[in-house]
């Protein structure tokens, strides 16, 4: 049987590929990045039903659905009201009951088009107010098309432009259309206005409107988290320091540094409390998937065939690339005494003074590990298999997980009793260890890494973001 309806937003290609992305639990920001996350996810039976291709529809949207069909994921009916045809009126012909559903897959999807008759975008794409309040699909639709009577707010002109994203920067209205296209997948879900604002901080680059974070920060005061600083492609003061690849808090000798490691092998420096550039960068010959700084100075990196890359030394350096060398590691992260690597079996390798001990802990990879330190260190295991695990070295690992969702864990960090979890469906989470406390926060892009930097802080990484929020005390 079909799924529940779920509205398409198909005046604008961005809300169809955003709405249909957060209906199977993806993250993705074009039609083809959307096709690749759902060819990868191996759905079976009819997952969506739309209305067959309406008048002012763009193009985009018809050619998604139709690779969507041919996928399988989508079945096409008629508009309500419309009897559905054996194919020789235009109208599709019925389909079969989809098939049951594997465990772990997205839920069966219903999409319809009711609405792409057009909800009206704001009056005034460039009032943050206005914007955040606004129906969200009306909003990405108008700002795709250029379609909006421009206003008094910060930001607000005239003119229209075709393009998501436009070189000259004209109609980007003080830069909230920017920042909503690098977060609308976010934005587009049904949320209070004052965590839209929130959102919206978080993707707003330095060259907006001097206007619009003072008016976007007032808007967000009751939001759960509050916006610390932003960092976004194209930010010069201070400069965005590249795509993250992986996110480290440092301890000890790096206690004032947050090293950030890009895609091409890049590592900067850069301070927690204000992203300004701190001392201290490096360029490996490799892509880095994992950082783990140490007290004494050491850092020590996985490399993207999971290997062991590290500047200084530490004694348990040799046999830890000994390990991986025979056996690749998929995750890393390391304290004064002891280091952990995940690896592809979902077992975990903990290299101590005292030796090693090893856990199987995941059902597949483990593709995240942080350690919560202390007396006896508490290690945090994220995998493939959708759960977070504990363990303590030298004992065995806790039978009930610490989570579990229907999608993988990307990406851990731990620091005190605070744990930091990033879901592949774009979802962060931050933990109280020892306690049910939960604060969820979905920032729109992929999330590829986690740092906390302070109690209740937590620093995101995506391709085109960085930006640090902190839990607001309960009122």
């Amino acid at each position: 049987m079909p799924g529940p309806v779920v509205p398409l937003a198909a005046q604008s290609v961005h809300g169809t590929v955003w709405t249909l992305a957060n209906r199977f639990g993806v993250v993705a920001r074009s039609p083809g990045e959307l096709i690749g996350a759902l060819t990868g996810l191996g759905l079976t039976g009819a997952a969506v039903v739309t209305c067959p291709p309406a008048a002012g529809e763009p193009a985009e949207v018809a050619e998604l659905v139709r690779a969507l069909t041919d996928l399988g994921h989508v079945r096409l009916v008629p508009p309500p009201g419309r009897k559905q045809g054996n194919g020789d009126d235009g109208a599709p012909p019925p389909e079969p009951e989809a098939a049951p559903r594997p465990p772990g897959t997205a839920p069966d999807a219903v999409v319809d088009g009711l609405g792409r008759e057009g909800r009206a975008g704001p009056s005034d794409l460039g009032d943050p107010a206005v914007v955040c309040a606004a129906d969200p699909a009306g909003v990405t639709a108008a700002y795709e098309h250029g379609t909006d009577v421009p206003g008094g707010g910060p930001g607000g002109h005239g003119g229209s432009h075709g393009h998501p994203d436009p070189p000259d920067g004209r109609d980007e209205h003080g830069g909230l259309r920017a920042a909503w296209f690098r977060a609308g997948q976010s934005l587009i879900r049904e949320q209070p206005p004052a965590e839209r604002a929130l959102v919206l901080l978080t993707a707003l680059g330095d060259d907006a409107d001097p206007r619009l974070r003072p008016a976007l920060n007032a808007l967000a005061a009751t939001a759960p988290w509050r916006s610390d600083w932003t960092r976004v492609r194209g930010d010069v003061a201070p400069p965005w320091p590249g795509p993250v690849a992986a996110l480290a808090q440092g301890t000890g000798r790096w206690a004032e540094h947050l090293l950030v490691a890009d895609q091409r092998g890049a590592i900067r420096s850069v301070r927690p409390a204000d992203a300004t550039p701190a001392p201290g960068t490096a360029a490996m010959p490799v892509r880095i998937t994992a950082l783990a700084p140490l007290p004494d100075g050491t850092l020590l990196m996985l490399d993207e065939r999971g290997r062991l890359r590290a500047h200084g030394d530490t004694p348990l350096t040799d046999a830890v690339a000994a390990t991986l060398d025979a056996h690749p590691g998929t995750a890393l992260t390391a304290t004064g005494r002891l280091v952990l690597v995940g690896d592809r079996h979902g077992s975990l390798h903990a290299f101590g003074y005292d030796g090693m001990h090893q856990a199987a802990a995941h059902r597949g990879r483990v593709t995240a590990v942080a350690v919560a330190d202390g007396p006896a260190p508490l290690v945090c295991s994220g995998g493939a298999d959708g759960t977070v695990r504990t363990w303590t070295p030298g004992r065995s690992p806790e039978n009930t997980p610490l989570a579990e969702r229907d999608f993988p864990v990307t990406a851990l960090a731990a620091r005190g009793r605070t744990l930091a979890v990033a879901w592949a469906d774009g979802l962060v989470e931050l933990r109280r260890l020892g306690t049910a406390e939960v604060l969820p926060l979905r920032p729109g892009p992929p999330v590829r890494a986690v740092a906390v930097a302070g109690e209740g802080s937590v620093v995101i990484g995506t391709d085109d973001t960085l930006f640090r929020v902190t839990a607001r005390a309960p009122s």
